[in-house]
C-alpha cells in the first residue's frame, strides 16, 4: 500500500498527453493550444481610426478645410485627400491616404462644409491606429500550451484564424459493476439500492471538461466484466470503474484489468474513504478502478482522476488546494490521509457529519475536501490544514 503522495506520483509519471488535434475555432474554448501560431497578415491590415472624426494632414491644422469623402468601417474602396483638405471618417474607417491624423468630431466646427479646428490639444497621429498594431505578420500570436480563454478566441479569430491544433478532452467509459443497482425511477425490490455513481461522476467529468462519456453496465462475473473492458479500452482513453476493486468474492476489477492485458500501477491507497483504489495502463489507455462506495467514488476522483484528465488534455487541474485554518478540533487513527467532507469559509474549514464512504448527503453539502495528514493523529481548532476545494 503506497502514500496519497506517492500514488499522485505514480498517476503523473504515467499519463502523457493525448495526441493532438485540429479543429475550428469556434469549438476550441477550454481546450490548450498543441502548437505555435503565427500571424499570416498585420492586424490591423490598414492605418485605422479609433475615433468618429475628421482626418486630416496635421500640417493642416490651423487652415479652414474642405471636407473631401467619407471613410467608414467595411468602405470597399481607398481614398486620398490633397494638401488642404479633411474627410469625415468613423471608428474602425480606413485612414485615407494623405492623412496622418484624426480629430474628434467634439473638436471640430464645420460650416457649409468646412471644418476648423476649435482645440488647440491635438498631436500628429492622434487617434489613428497603426497598420500592424495588434500584431504582425509573421510575429507569433500564441504559444503552444495557451489556455484558449474567449479572449484568446477572440484574439485568434480577429488575427484570422479559423481552426486550432489542440490536445483534446479524454472519451472516457464508466464502468458500473454490482447486481445490486437498480437506476433511479424504478422500485427497489429486495437487496437493491439505487445507482448514483454514474450520474456523480458523469456531471464531475463534464465539469473537468470531459464531452464524451459511454457509460456499461456489469453484473459480478469475471467473463462479462473482461468482455466489457476489452470493449471500453478500445473505444476510450479513460476507463473508470466502480466497486469491485477490494478483496471479496464478488470483487472482480483487479482480476479482469490483468485478464485484459493490464498493466497495474498500484492497488490500495493509505487513505480514507477510498483505499481500495486501482490504477493501471494498457497502451497509452488509462485505467481507474474506484471504490463503490458514493463518497470513496468522489473522493477519488478529485484527488486522481482530475488530475489524469488534467495531464491528458493538458489542461490545469481543476481541482485547487489551498491552506486553510481549522475550526474546530479533529481526532483520527495515524496511518490514513482522510479527506473530510466540510466547508470552506473564509479561511476556515469545517468538517461536516455523515462522513462514512457509504452516505453521500454531506457530500452534497460540502465545499471542500479538509485532507488530515496520514502521520498525525490529532488535530486542534486554529491547526493549519489542506483544503481541497470542490470545482463548480
Amino acid at each position: 500500500m503506497i502514500s496519497v503522495e506517492e500514488a499522485k506520483a505514480l498517476v503523473i509519471k504515467n499519463i502523457p498527453a493525448l495526441p493532438p488535434v485540429t479543429i475550428p475555432l469556434s469549438e476550441a474554448a477550454g481546450h490548450v493550444l498543441a502548437a505555435d501560431i503565427f500571424a499570416i497578415c498585420d492586424i490591423p491590415a490598414f492605418r485605422q481610426s479609433s475615433m468618429d472624426g475628421y482626418a486630416i494632414r496635421y500640417s493642416d491644422k490651423d487652415l479652414l478645410l474642405p471636407v473631401k469623402g467619407e471613410m467608414y468601417a467595411g468602405v470597399p474602396e481607398p481614398f486620398t485627400i490633397e494638401p488642404g483638405e479633411a474627410c469625415r471618417i468613423f471608428t474602425g474607417g480606413p485612414l485615407p491616404e494623405g492623412a496622418d491624423t484624426v480629430v474628434m468630431q467634439e473638436k471640430v466646427s464645420v460650416s457649409d462644409g468646412r471644418l476648423r479646428i476649435v482645440s488647440d490639444d491635438l498631436k500628429p497621429g492622434d487617434n489613428v491606429r497603426d497598420k500592424g498594431a495588434e500584431i504582425r505578420s509573421g510575429e507569433l500570436a500564441m504559444q503552444n500550451g495557451t489556455y484558449l480563454t474567449p479572449a484568446a478566441i477572440g484574439f485568434l479569430a480577429g488575427i484570422g484564424v479559423s481552426e486550432v491544433s489542440v490536445y483534446p478532452s479524454p472519451k472516457v467509459a464508466v464502468i458500473l459493476t454490482g447486481k445490486e443497482l437498480q437506476q433511479p425511477g424504478h422500485t427497489l425490490a429486495f437487496g437493491q439500492v439505487y445507482e448514483s455513481n454514474s450520474y456523480s461522476l458523469s456531471a464531475a467529468l463534464k465539469i473537468a471538461g470531459v464531452t464524451s462519456i459511454t457509460h456499461y453496465y456489469a453484473d459480478d462475473d469475471l467473463a462479462e466484466l473482461k468482455n466489457i473492458l476489452v470493449k471500453a479500452i478500445t473505444d476510450n482513453d479513460m476507463v473508470l470503474l466502480t466497486g469491485g476493486v477490494s478483496v471479496g468474492d464478488y470483487d472482480f476489477v483487479v482480476k479482469a484489468a490483468d485478464l485484459c492485458g493490464v498493466t497495474q500501477i498500484f492497488h490500495k491507497v493509505k487513505q480514507k474513504p477510498g483505499k481500495p483504489l486501482y490504477f493501471g495502463k494498457m497502451n497509452d489507455r488509462v485505467i481507474f478502478g474506484l471504490p463503490g462506495n458514493p463518497s470513496s467514488v468522489l473522493s477519488c476522483f478529485y484527488n486522481y482522476v482530475s488530475l489524469a484528465i488534467a495531464r491528458l488534455s493538458q489542461q490545469p487541474d481543476k481541482v485547487k488546494f489551498l491552506t486553510a485554518t481549522l475550526g474546530h478540533a479533529i481526532k483520527k487513527p495515524a496511518g490514513l490521509t482522510h479527506f473530510l467532507k466540510g466547508t470552506y469559509t473564509d479561511g476556515v474549514a469545517a468538517s461536516l457529519g455523515a462522513q462514512e464512504s457509504f452516505r453521500l448527503s454531506s457530500f452534497a453539502h460540502a465545499n471542500c475536501l479538509i485532507r488530515l495528514a496520514e502521520s498525525q493523529d490529532s488535530f486542534a481548532k486554529g491547526d493549519a490544514v489542506s483544503v481541497l476545494l470542490l470545482p463548480e
